[in-house]
């Protein structure tokens, strides 16, 4: 069990200015993903985007993702590759800025590190945490015995989920961006170092700044099964 993991376990505060929250594992619903039953896309038509995650924090990892958006329904399939193993890798969909991946110009406080609010002017709060089960919605943004936890230095994610209308609108317009957690600087092997994370003192920085970041680009005509596969991620869909 990582530090990362033991530590979290025990919060449920909110970081609420960047729209996470510390939950305390087995609260989230048993529903699949959320909803916004109120505001519902499903009059619109068929988008497809592909992602390409590139580092943040020099840490290596890397990646490529498609996401199939049905009204409000999102399929979504992405490889990450280079991220530290046997740790639990917090992902999300981050919208509400500007649509794009910060630079290391961004570590504001030279430490060297772009951590989370340091990143959150350009990706933005988190519209949709992409959890392997159970509830989507932001309050689920640190749930990590529900994110991936790989066995070595890749993994891959599928899910099918239901998103809110303003995570819907981001895709569509280019706007939504992919942002998977977890960097290990030190090469210690685990989440560890002296600095304390800038969402929780009591974590490690490393645990929550960003690993590898990639904006959706829409592609025209819907989707087109060939996409997924050009990227070997067979998101088991036909077009319509």
């Amino acid at each position: 069990m990582s530090t990362f993991k033991t530590k979290a376990a025990r919060v449920a505060v909110p970081a609420v200015a960047l729209g996470l929250a510390f939950v305390t594992p087995g609260i989230a619903s048993a529903h699949e993903g959320h909803g916004d039953h109120g505001n519902s896309d499903k009059g619109k038509g068929v988008v497809a985007a592909s992602v390409q995650l590139r580092q943040l924090n020099h840490s290596g990892a890397r990646g490529h993702g498609v996401l199939v958006l049905r009204g409000n329904q999102a399929t979504i399939a992405f490889t990450a590759r280079g991220v530290l193993a046997k740790a639990p890798h917090a992902q999300h969909i981050h919208i509400g800025a500007q649509g794009r991946c910060p630079s290391q110009k961004a570590d504001t406080s030279g430490d060297g590190i772009v951590n989370t609010t340091e990143g959150h002017p350009f990706y933005g709060h988190i519209g949709t945490s992409l959890t392997t089960s159970g509830d989507t919605s932001p309050a689920s943004g640190l749930a990590v015995d529900r994110f991936p936890t790989p066995k070595n230095t890749s993994y891959t994610y599928k899910r099918t989920i239901t998103v809110t209308s303003d995570v819907a609108a981001s895709i569509r317009t280019g706007k939504a961006v992919l942002v998977v957690h977890g960097i290990d600087p030190n090469h210690s092997g685990k989440y560890d170092g002296a600095a304390p994370s800038d969402l929780d003192p009591s974590l490690p920085l490393e645990a929550t700044s960003p690993a590898a970041c990639g904006t959706f680009r829409p592609h025209q005509g819907g989707y087109d099964r060939n996409l997924g596969l050009s990227l070997g991620l067979d998101l088991g869909l036909n077009r319509r």
